[in-house]
């Protein structure tokens, strides 16, 4: 029987109640052989996360010599923890010695925030009677920073059909100088991934605090129906503009083992939850539209120049200028003679705007470039959008009648998304529109 790996996220780790929970959800599946944790989440609204309690441990040791003020709070954290598991026999105080002393001396940003996950991988481990097995001893990332799969793979597959069933830290693992690196926030999920391709697993559980991906999000529309079964490439759009069930890059390590991904509620082990399938797996479920998301605070470059489409090397002397910067693109829909670019606002600040604008004038000479900020991006996502007649009619009359404006229009080459480009202000009012005509009208279309 194969292995099901499972990643346990940091609200369903946040105290010793909740993990409880997660050993019993462990405990009855024996197939549930790999569990990969997360450090400890909010346990209520005002809480502060370990990870962000240990990132200000990190800039407390650069500035005085020590974390002492900072880890007192997450010695008491982890102390709490431990007692309300009954685990009077683990000595908790001399790992937490060993680690701020470690990282008072370390005083490594990537090694402090790792301590997290590492700390409640020991006590979890513990807990349960399973093997500890720590990531910097099975991942890997190579010179330029990315996952070296061909020492990583091998390496978890080796060392866990050694040990059986066990207990991993997530977000991290070690470079090519033999120092921590973490992977970027929510990088647990990647782990997770990551371990699950290793072992060939039939299963990949991501166990979290909801049941599933939601067809759009709750804060906009009232309880927006869940997402039974999506492909990868669905999710994959759909994560990429906002959806923050599952870190995008998490899909890739399972996609390459066509390792099915299942989203499960920690405090709803019952629901059904969410099944993501590799898209060769994934059978057409009926519904036109998938999903809805998005993000806000995008400024829209807009180049336009007569005869551009013959003028070769335009794009890339464009792109160019963006790259000098180290600013990188998140759409660029273009025509004969004109060209767009969409950028993220926050990598645009002092001046920088203005200074690209002058570099791209050099650079390619256009008639003119217009500038349209404060622009949110709305990604209406689905594989049942290209074998629908009428899709786009019905979007753009949803967005008409809800007077929308469009700014800009971007559609996949895949035809399995539409992307909008509205104002910031008509965010809201957008996701809403097209939800009520996709997943509320009843209508013989959809």
């Amino acid at each position: 029987m194969k292995p099901v790996v499972c990643k346990f996220g940091g609200s369903s780790l946040a105290d010793g109640t909740n993990i409880e929970k997660v050993c019993e959800i462990l405990a009855k599946d024996p197939a549930r052989k790999y569990a990969v944790v997360s450090a400890p989440g909010k346990r209520f609204s005002g809480d502060v996360k370990v990870t962000d309690l240990l990132y200000e441990c990190y800039r407390e040791a650069q500035e005085n010599g020590d974390c002492s003020k900072t880890f007192e709070k997450i010695r008491k954290r982890f102390v709490s923890i431990v007692e309300e598991l009954g685990m009077e026999g683990f000595d908790i105080g001399s790992v937490l010695d060993e680690t701020e002393r470690e990282i008072d001396l370390r005083k490594s940003v990537d090694f402090t925030a790792s301590r997290g996950e590492y700390l409640n991988a020991r006590i979890i481990a513990a807990k349960l009677g399973r093997a500890f097995v720590d990531a910097k001893d099975i991942i890997f990332f190579n010179k330029s920073g990315a996952l070296d799969e061909a020492k990583t793979y091998p390496a978890i597959a080796e060392k866990l059909e050694k040990c059986g069933d066990a207990v991993i830290p997530g977000f991290y693992g070690t470079d090519a100088d033999g120092n921590i690196k973490t992977f970027s926030r929510g990088g647990s999920d990647i782990s997770g991934s990551i371990v699950a391709r290793a072992v060939n697993a039939e299963l990949y559980e991501n166990w979290t605090d909801v049941s599933g991906f939601l067809a759009c999000d709750p804060r906009i529309v009232n309880s927006p129906e869940k997402i039974e079964v999506i492909s990868f490439k669905e999710l994959r759009e759909l994560s990429y503009m906002g959806a923050n069930v599952l870190h995008a890059d998490s899909i890739f390590p399972v996609r390459k083992g066509d390792i099915p991904i299942k989203i499960k509620n920690t405090f709803r082990p019952e629901d059904a939850g969410t099944l993501i399938l590799p898209s060769k797996k994934y059978v057409f479920h009926g519904n036109t539209v998938t999903g809805i998301a998005g993000k806000k605070d995008f400024t829209v470059l807009f180049l336009e120049k007569s005869m551009m489409n013959g003028e070769i090397g335009f794009a890339r002397k464009v792109l160019s200028v963006l790259e000098a910067h180290g600013i990188g693109f998140e759409h660029m829909p273009s025509g004969i003679d004109t060209l767009s670019l969409v950028l993220e606002s926050r990598y645009l600040m002092g001046g920088l705007l203005e200074q690209l604008i002058e570099e791209i004038k050099d650079a390619v000479h256009p008639d003119y470039i217009r500038v349209l900020e404060n622009i949110a991006l709305v990604a209406t996502v689905g594989h049942g959008m290209a074998s629908s007649i009428g899709t786009s009619a019905r979007l753009f009359a949803a967005l008409s009648e809800a007077g929308i404006n469009v700014r800009m229009i971007d559609q996949g080459s895949s035809e399995l998304n539409i992307i909008v480009g509205i104002d910031n202000d008509d965010y809201e009012k957008c996701v809403r529109a097209i939800y009520h005509e996709f997943f509320e009208k009843k209508t013989d279309m959809n």
